[in-house]
């Protein structure tokens, strides 16, 4: 703007001119600088208002930033319970894992108890059976031999055994089982 003023100035001192033509060319200058002022002031207060719509623009990215940045943390806040709760959970189902476990271990050792005592009863029983029918077969066998000697004298026995020697000779079912005992 100030060349265009100078070239001005320049130009009306190479150029001679009338008086009426320098008023009319000054009056002219003059317009042209209070249009150039006009247009200047025009300019200056539309560029004020593009720098105050940056400033606004500004403002408000700025504010967005803020926002984005405040979500951001507590976003990042939320991801961080999040991640603990699941630290804690994690924690809790292992100590409740573990609980079952002693709990099987419990029941595990409970049932070997239960399994020892059965088999120790059992072997007492058949062991106590064993004993007692052997026994009881002894002492009947030997209460069975002393009633037989008292009630028969031994020359009933012989005729007893040869009653049943005779029938063995007949009788081959007799026959064995006699020989099975040492008795023929």
């Amino acid at each position: 703007m100030k060349f265009l003023l100078i070239l001005i100035f320049l130009a009306s001192f190479s150029f001679s001119l009338t008086p009426e033509e320098e008023k009319q060319l000054l009056k002219d200058i003059a317009e042209i600088k209070t249009t150039l002022k006009a247009f200047i002031r025009e300019a200056d207060e539309r560029f004020e208002q593009v720098d105050k719509r940056f400033e606004d623009v500004n403002r408000r990215f700025e504010d967005f930033n803020r926002r984005l940045n405040d979500l951001r943390e507590d976003m990042n806040k939320r991801f961080e319970l999040v991640d603990k709760r699941f630290i804690e959970l994690r924690e809790d189902m292992n100590k409740r894992f573990e609980l079952v476990d002693q709990r099987f271990e419990q029941l595990y050792t409970f049932l070997w108890i239960i399994t020892g005592i059965f088999t120790t009863l059992t072997a007492s029983v058949i062991a106590f059976a064993w004993w007692d029918r052997r026994t009881i077969i002894r002492k009947t066998k030997e209460e069975t031999f002393e009633e037989m000697e008292k009630e028969l004298k031994p020359e009933k026995f012989r005729k007893i055994m040869n009653a049943l020697r005779e029938k063995a000779k007949t009788d081959k079912e007799l026959e064995a089982i006699l020989k099975k005992y040492g008795l023929l």
